[in-house]
């Protein structure tokens, strides 16, 4: 049976979505939504979708499922659209927000009473490029596809959604709303606060310390990576997970003061307990495995810093995915190798340090 699938927003997201929806379903028809017309226009070059609309109202009740891949605010209006307009019996509807509870919740106030289903969505996978010429039918490969239930979810309907979703080959969960956007407080949306602030930070500090400007790499980079990250987004994600997120500020200040209590009282035991727990933690939870945003594998590579020796490498790597590759040559303190190389699957990341260990004599680390 084919079905017509309608995409509310062709950027990295959405477009990535049709595109897998495209690989195991060629005989769906898909529609696309984009107020831009960039976009629009590399959707349809690309084949992600068959027909584009600047205008979201317009191809909605042709829908059998309608994907809002939209910023969390304006997935709230669209909801609200949804609601007043003619759409087919029993279409399911569902969205790839960040957060959840505040949007399960719209859709189960101004949904309530019609013949449509709603479940909550939250892809968790991402990257540094947006827009529709940054998607990619792998980007969701192995990593978590979170759906919310809500009242509105009947007991086909997460069947019918993993069906739709197969070409993006990833790994569904069901969670409660409430428990998503606590979880997503504490390794997302917190984290983005943190690295903010530490940016801020440290180009106050910049100002009477100039050398700060250049030894800050390492440790502190890649702390501060994802405080690049779009700021209109982030806005919207605190202020529909607000509570979660205070109270993970609340906790992060009195754990910084009692390191402050831990220093000013020379209490040397209880720091080294502090740094090796930490680490011990590290070692327990998933963080190199592929489940969330940003997800990717690092390798890093001892070598002498010539150019021939990096083209040899990349020489030794042809064919693997290779995401990026960071050559460190400034400050090295906190940091296993002079070469780091970045992949998208934790296979071509082990096979890559096998392949280089064989063929050289460098010092080979996985990150």
């Amino acid at each position: 049976m084919t079905k017509t699938i309608y995409i509310a927003g062709l950027g990295l997201i959405g477009g990535s979505i049709a595109l897998g929806i495209k690989r195991d379903h060629p005989d769906y028809t898909v529609l696309g939504y984009n107020r831009g017309a960039d976009s629009r226009r590399v959707a349809l070059e690309r084949g992600m979708v068959d027909a584009v609309t600047d205008d979201f109202a317009s191809f909605a009740p042709r829908a059998d499922v309608i994907i809002l891949a939209v910023p969390i605010q304006q997935t709230l209006e669209f909801l609200e659209q949804l609601a007043g307009l003619p759409l087919k019996p029993n279409v399911l509807v569902t969205d790839a927000g960040s957060t959840k509870l505040a949007i399960v919740q719209k859709a189960e106030q101004v949904l309530a009473g019609k013949a449509i289903r709603f479940i909550g969505s939250h892809p968790m996978a991402g990257s540094h490029k947006s827009g529709a010429q940054a998607a990619d039918v792998n980007l969701f490969e192995n990593a978590y596809y979170i759906l919310t239930p809500s009242a509105l979810t009947t007991e086909d309907t997460i069947l019918e959604i993993k069906d739709l979703l197969s070409g993006l080959h990833v790994r569904f969960i069901e969670m409660d709303t409430e428990e998503h956007d606590q979880v997503t407080g504490q390794v997302s949306h917190f984290p983005h606060v943190l690295a903010t602030s530490l940016m801020l930070q440290a180009g106050d500090h910049r100002e009477t310390h100039a050398m700060t400007q250049h030894l800050a790499a390492g440790g502190f980079r890649d702390m501060t990576r994802i405080a690049e990250s779009e700021p209109g987004m982030w806005t919207s994600i605190l202020m529909t997970n607000k509570e979660a997120v205070l109270e993970r500020i609340d906790d992060f200040k009195s754990r910084l003061d009692q390191v402050t209590d831990m220093i000013q009282q020379d209490d040397q035991e209880a720091l080294w307990q502090f740094f090796h727990q930490g680490g011990q933690i590290r070692k327990e939870m998933e963080i190199h495995k592929r489940g969330g945003v940003d997800s990717f594998y690092d390798l890093s590579v001892n070598i002498p810093d010539e150019e021939d020796e990096i083209l040899k490498i990349m020489e030794l790597l042809r064919g693997t995915s290779l995401m990026n590759l960071r050559i460190n040559e400034e400050n090295r303190e906190d940091i296993h190798g002079i070469l780091q190389i970045t992949f998208k699957t934790q296979a071509d990341q082990i096979r890559s340090k096998e392949i280089i260990e064989a063929a050289t004599d460098y010092q080979v680390f996985i990150d």
